[in-house]
């Protein structure tokens, strides 16, 4: 996936460089596509999981992910139907967010960081305005549809006109979703919107409701016609 990291100063490289490279070594960590990766090798062994020996970030993770389960009434779940554990749904919310972390405790207060469309942000662009993201048309991907200013808050969106049916609901697994093309969700920091806006999406049609419920959440679907959904509080987003 593409990776954009804007630090609004001069002299930014060395953290740029740190940032990426901590990137990179998270995808060496939990890239489901690398046979040497730490979650590869704990899928290889995972019917004696407890033996294995788990990284510190591994288990934080893990943690995390346990913890969505039990918030979401088990609509967010590592475990795919093939029986594999997969963190992808929340380990790049976790990732950014650490990203931005790290440009911050390097010194810099306004920056950007935007990771296949989860978005971490922290003060002002270069204009000295708000940073601003478009939620694109999931039926024509070069249309912007709507426009954001989530104002250092962290936002997400999860669907299927990218990625195919990559996410699922664990309780009908064998039911594609179908009613919904994509949910975005805006919340207290990346991490947070990222691991909800997947567990919504699991949901279909309710995943909405579920967000509106949701203290600190707003969210904007759009279903399999087109139609766009919003949380009641999502237009307080929709101006700088």
């Amino acid at each position: 996936m593409s990776i954009e990291i804007e630090i609004v100063n001069d002299g930014v490289q060395t953290t740029l460089n740190d940032a990426f490279a901590y990137l990179v070594e998270v995808d060496e960590r939990f890239s489901m596509y690398k046979e040497d990766s730490e979650i590869s090798r704990i899928n290889k062994h995972s019917h004696i999981l407890e033996n294995v020996g788990m990284s510190e970030e591994m288990k934080e993770v893990f943690a995390l992910a346990e913890k969505t389960k039990r918030e979401t009434n088990g609509y967010f779940n590592m475990k795919r139907p093939d029986g594999k554990i997969d963190p992808s749904g929340i380990v790049k919310g976790w990732a950014i967010r650490n990203t931005s972390e790290l440009i911050r405790k390097a010194g810099y207060k306004n920056f950007f960081v935007n990771a296949g469309g989860d978005i971490a942000m922290s003060g002002k662009n270069t204009d000295v305005g708000e940073w601003s993201v478009g939620i694109k048309n999931p039926f024509s991907q070069k249309e912007i549809i709507k426009v954001v200013y989530p104002r250092g808050k962290g936002i997400a969106t999860s669907g299927s006109y990218i990625r195919g049916d990559h996410i699922y609901n664990p309780h009908q697994p064998e039911q594609k979703i179908q009613d919904i093309v994509s949910i975005t969700v805006i919340g207290p920091d990346v991490l947070e919107a990222d691991r909800f806006a997947t567990a919504a999406f699991a949901m279909g049609n309710g995943g909405i409701a579920f967000i509106e419920n949701l203290k600190g959440f707003e969210g904007y679907m759009i279903d399999k016609d087109g139609i766009a959904t919003t949380t009641s509080g999502f237009a307080v987003y929709t101006s700088p």
